[in-house]
C-alpha cells in the first residue's frame, strides 16, 4: 500500500450502499487503485463491478489522476462497488469544487436508499407466502 506523505493533499469521502460502508481516501498520483489492501483486479472480480467503482472518475474527466485507497466492509461485492462509486464521488468533489455539476448530473452523490425489506411472520420472505392448500 502506498505511504502517504503529510504535505501531501488528501481527500476522505465516505461511501454507502446496501449495508456496505466504505471509507476512501484520494491523492493526486498516477492512478493506483488499492481495495482492503488489493488490487482493484483482484478484489472486484468482474468489469461490471469495476466500471461501476471508477464510475466517478469517468464522469468527472479525472481518469488515471488520483490514487485511491479505500477500506469498505459489510454487504457483498455489488453493495460494495456501489459505495466505493459513493464515497469517490464525494471524494472527487472535496477535492475540486468543479467536479460537483458533472456528477451530481450523472447521480453519484445521492445515496442509493433501497434496503432489503424485512422478513415480515407468517411468510416465507418478505413479501412470499406460504402455498395454499384449499384442502
Amino acid at each position: 500500500m502506498p505511504r502517504v506523505k503529510k504535505e501531501e493533499a488528501v481527500f476522505l469521502g465516505t461511501g454507502r450502499r446496501k449495508t456496505s460502508v466504505a471509507r476512501v481516501r484520494i491523492m493526486p498520483g498516477k492512478g493506483s487503485f488499492v481495495i482492503n489492501g488489493k488490487e482493484i483486479n483482484d478484489y472486484l472480480n468482474t468489469d461490471v463491478l469495476r466500471t461501476i467503482a471508477n464510475q466517478a472518475y469517468a464522469v468527472s474527466g479525472t481518469e488515471g489522476k488520483f490514487d485511491t485507497i479505500v477500506k469498505v466492509e459489510g454487504g457483498g461485492l455489488s453493495g460494495q462497488a456501489g459505495a466505493i462509486r459513493h464515497g469517490i464521488a464525494r471524494a472527487l468533489v472535496k477535492a475540486d469544487e468543479a467536479n460537483k455539476p458533472a456528477i451530481k448530473a450523472a447521480g453519484l452523490l445521492t445515496r442509493d436508499p433501497r434496503m432489503k425489506e424485512r422478513k415480515k411472520p407468517g411468510l416465507k420472505k418478505a413479501r412470499k407466502a406460504p402455498q395454499f392448500s384449499k384442502r
